[in-house]
């Protein structure tokens, strides 16, 4: 299986400049251990540059999916003081749910099409799965210092790595504004 690896300018997704034209990675909701992760940071909307921002949970530095289904969806992103302080606590709880619902969205720029396109996403619906582990270890980390990439608004570094539940789920990708394709997350039990 080909692995999907997206490395995205955090600057471009807090401060939007349309001559930049790299990856741009949002994490649109997030839900860990049943707590609402909120959609606090208000950006732009790649696909609408003129149109209303968007809130989104996260700022995407990078994320990487082996491509196999029952291979985790690990996520790097950047977190408002709000969520961190929310995460921080999770962090350091004996998390007996490890539920994970999330959506994203990974924009790249189409030098054909010359606009930005939904490459890696959810397709505006929540993939659900378990936090993943290393050992014994939860793949869970939130930093306790502020990150230095974007300085306004304070923002905070969040890293997840997340397994699919035991059901089918699908992941929107595309090449290009019209080469768009489904690949499957998650295996179906019983």
């Amino acid at each position: 299986m080909p692995a999907t690896n997206y490395y995205c300018n955090v600057d471009q997704g807090f401060n939007f400049y349309p001559d930049a034209q790299d990856y741009i990675g949002h994490i649109a909701a997030l839900k860990v251990a049943g707590k609402e992760i909120k959609a606090d940071l208000e950006v732009t909307n790649p696909e609408d540059i003129t149109g209303d921002n968007v809130k989104v949970a996260g700022i995407m530095s990078g994320i990487n999916w082996e491509g196999g289904i029952a291979d985790p969806i690990d996520i790097s992103c950047q977190v408002s003081i709000t969520n961190k302080q929310e995460l921080m606590i999770l962090q350091h709880s004996d998390l007996s749910d490890t539920t994970v619902e999330f959506q994203f969205k990974v924009f790249e720029y189409d030098p054909i099409k010359k606009k930005y396109f939904p490459a890696f996403n959810t397709d505006d619906k929540d993939l659900k799965g378990l936090i993943s582990k290393s050992g014994s270890e939860l793949h869970l980390s939130i930093d306790q210092d502020q990150s230095t990439e974007v300085m306004n608004p304070l923002n905070f570094a969040l890293s997840l790595g997340v397994m699919p539940k035991e059901e089918k789920q699908d992941i929107h990708m595309a090449v290009s504004v019209d080469g768009k394709f489904v690949k499957a997350w998650g295996i179906k039990v019983g």
